[in-house]
């Protein structure tokens, strides 16, 4: 009796088992719907793209002038600082007026015996060949007198700032340095090294624009006012000078500033900066492209100007493609993807 019950027990559990066994091979056998990568994308398309670049370089006076007498002498007078604004013809320092009243007194018996002998000429009493020579040298006199009032009395050329004084009131000025220097920074000038690939792109009166580091949130227009007419063979670059005309006085001479120049516009497709990848151990830029058929493909792209976070893109891409713009980052070549709507 025992025997018979243990028996039917053990055909019984081996059923279940079977049952078991078959259930579970038939759910592992049961294909899984495959989960395709989620992805946004943009149509490309064409438009104005500014082409600008930013250099930097450093304000520079328009004029300067170091102010200083042609010999050496003791200086009588300093009228100035560092510092003080001066206006074209002001006087700014006199030098010793001993050989200047020499010569205006010279100057003053040179003319009237010019005066008296003219008399005498329209009388007959002189030949036309003597009053000639005496008049040659009144006019003599009259230019070494302005010679010497010109070195005697020191006067700007220009309008600007005085930036150094390097002596004293009773100095002898020994020609070493300058008396005074004067810096015209009304305008003021910037050099702007530029690329020779763009030499045929920038022309006398272009506009840019340009910041200092000095002046946050300011910003200054400049007008193009000469090109240097040879290229830096070391670097591959030409000066271009930029005039500003700073009527305020804010941009000072030795400021760092920012030239931004614009070339003008192209037209050329664009596509958002998330879209652009870089492949592994190289400067190779790609995007990936959705085609019809939502199969994504890798195109190698070449990149233009960065602007308004799109890049302007020079060759790999036709207007009208859609481009992946977010979910790209683990695409394969030929994997299907499932547009987001």
């Amino acid at each position: 009796m025992n025997k018979t019950l243990i028996f039917a027990a053990a055909v019984l559990l081996a059923g279940c088992g079977q049952q078991n066994s078959g259930t579970s091979a038939s759910a592992t056998d049961a294909p899984q719907e495959e989960q395709l990568p989620l992805v946004s994308v943009t149509t490309v398309a064409k438009e104005h793209v500014p082409q600008t670049s930013i250099y930097s370089s450093t304000v520079q006076a328009n004029v300067v002038n170091n102010i200083a007498p042609q010999s050496g002498g003791r200086i009588q007078k300093l009228n100035v600082e560092v510092g003080d604004f001066v206006s074209k013809g002001q006087v700014l320092a006199e030098m010793d007026r001993v050989q200047l009243d020499q010569a205006e007194l010279k100057l003053r018996n040179d003319e009237t015996e010019l005066e008296r002998v003219r008399a005498l000429l329209a009388q007959g009493g002189i030949s036309q060949a003597d009053f000639d020579q005496l008049e040659l040298a009144c006019n003599v006199s009259r230019s070494n007198w302005r010679n010497i009032e010109e070195n005697t009395v020191l006067r700007s050329p220009v309008s600007g700032v005085v930036t150094a004084r390097n002596y004293d009131r009773g100095d002898m000025y020994a020609m070493a340095q300058p008396i005074y220097t004067v810096q015209q920074i009304t305008p003021v000038k910037i050099l702007v090294a530029i690329s020779e690939t763009d030499y045929t792109r920038v022309h006398k009166g272009d506009k840019v624009t340009l910041t200092a580091d000095a002046l946050p949130g300011k910003e200054f227009g400049g007008t193009v006012n000469r090109l240097y007419p040879v290229m830096d063979a070391a670097t591959h670059t030409f000066n271009v000078e930029v005039l500003v005309p700073n009527s305020r006085r804010e941009l000072r001479p030795g400021m760092y500033a920012r030239v931004t120049v614009n070339f003008g516009d192209s037209v050329n497709v664009t596509v958002p900066d998330t879209a652009i990848s870089k492949l592994q151990g190289s400067g190779t830029r790609t995007v990936f492209t959705v085609g019809d058929d939502d199969t994504v493909e890798m195109k190698v792209v070449t990149l233009g100007r960065h602007f308004n976070g799109k890049y302007e893109i020079l060759s790999g891409l036709q207007e009208g493609e859609r481009v992946v713009v977010k979910g790209g980052s683990a695409l394969r070549a030929g994997q299907k993807v499932e547009v987001a709507q």
